[in-house]
C-alpha cells in the first residue's frame, strides 16, 4: 500500500535539464499543468502527496526518484551519476531524515541513479547503466541486504535507448511486469508475468503501480488494453514534456 508521496514540480529551468531525447525543448507552463495530472492521479488513488518547492539551482530536480531509494525500513541515498545533479541528494536527505531513518548513502566513486533500482517483489534489480556503475550497484546491494531486500545486478549498457533500468520496464504488483523485449528475456526475470510492450509504445514500460490502478503515460492504447485486461484499473497521464527531458512516471515522485 502506497500512503505518501513526496513531489518537486519542475522549475523555472527545467529546459535546462539533461536530455538525449531529441524531441525539443519542454514548455514550462505545460509541464507544470501535466505535473498537476500527476500529482492527481496519485491523490485519486489514495496517497497522501507532499509538495516540495521548485529548486532553480538544479533543473533535474522534478525527477526526485533518482536521489534516493526508499525501503520498508528506511531510505538510501544514491550519488546521481551526473555531476551536475548529486548536489539534490544532501537536499534531500533532511526532509527524508524527517520521515524515515536514513540507512545509507551511496559514496564515491559509486554512482547510482534511483531510475536503475527496480524491486519486484521478491528482489531488487539494479541496473548497471550510463548513470550507474559497478561500484554503486555494489554497494547499494549491501545496503540493500541490511534493509532486508536480495537484489540482482543487470547491466543494460547496450540495449540501445535504455537511459535507466526503469526506462525499460516495471513491476506492477502480483508478479506482473511491463518490458521491452530486450529485458524480457533476462534470466533475472524469469518467473515473472512478463507483458511486451512494443517499440512504438516503447515510453509506456516506464509506469507505476499505485495501489488498486496503474499510471500510464497517455496515449500508450495497445499497453493500456494490455494492463487493463490483467483485471487492473488502468489511468492515463499526460507526460509530453517530461519525455522530452528523459523523464517518466516513476521518476517524479518518491512513494513509500
Amino acid at each position: 500500500m502506497i500512503a505518501h508521496a513526496l513531489v518537486r514540480p519542475p522549475c523555472a529551468r527545467f529546459a535546462l535539464g539533461l536530455t538525449a531525447a531529441g524531441l525539443g525543448p519542454p514548455v514550462l507552463e505545460t509541464a507544470l499543468a501535466q505535473h498537476a495530472a500527476y500529482v492527481a492521479a496519485l491523490s485519486d488513488a489514495g496517497v497522501a502527496v507532499e509538495h516540495l518547492d521548485p529548486d532553480d539551482r538544479f533543473p533535474d530536480s522534478t525527477f526526485v526518484e533518482d536521489v534516493a531509494v526508499l525501503t520498508g525500513r528506511g531510505a538510501i541515498l544514491t550519488r546521481p551519476g551526473a555531476a551536475s545533479r548529486r548536489g539534490e541528494v544532501e537536499e534531500i536527505r533532511g526532509i527524508l531524515a524527517a520521515r524515515m531513518p536514513i540507512l545509507g548513502a551511496i559514496e564515491a566513486p559509486g554512482c547510482v541513479d534511483g531510475g536503475d533500482v527496480c524491486e519486484t517483489g521478491s528482489r531488487v534489480l539494479i541496473g548497471v547503466s550510463d548513470r550507474t556503475n559497478e561500484e554503486g550497484a555494489s554497494q547499494l546491494a549491501s545496503l540493500l541486504a541490511l534493509a532486508g531486500s536480495r537484489a540482482a545486478v543487470l547491466d543494460i549498457r547496450k540495449i540501445p535507448g535504455l537511459l535507466h533500468l526503469k526506462t525499460g520496464m516495471s513491476y506492477l504488483g502480483e508478479g506482473r511486469v511491463l518490458a521491452w523485449d530486450a529485458l524480457a528475456a533476462c534470466e533475472e526475470l524469469r518467473g515473472l508475468d512478463v507483458l511486451r510492450v512494443t517499440p512504438r509504445e516503447s515510453y509506456a514500460a516506464n509506469a507505476i503501480r499505485v495501489n488498486d490502478r496503474v499510471l500510464l503515460p497517455e496515449g500508450c492504447v495497445e499497453t493500456a488494453a494490455a494492463v487493463a485486461r490483467w483485471g487492473v484499473r488502468v489511468v492515463e497521464v499526460p507526460m509530453s514534456e517530461f519525455r522530452k527531458m528523459d523523464g517518466g512516471l516513476s521518476c517524479l515522485s518518491l512513494r513509500f
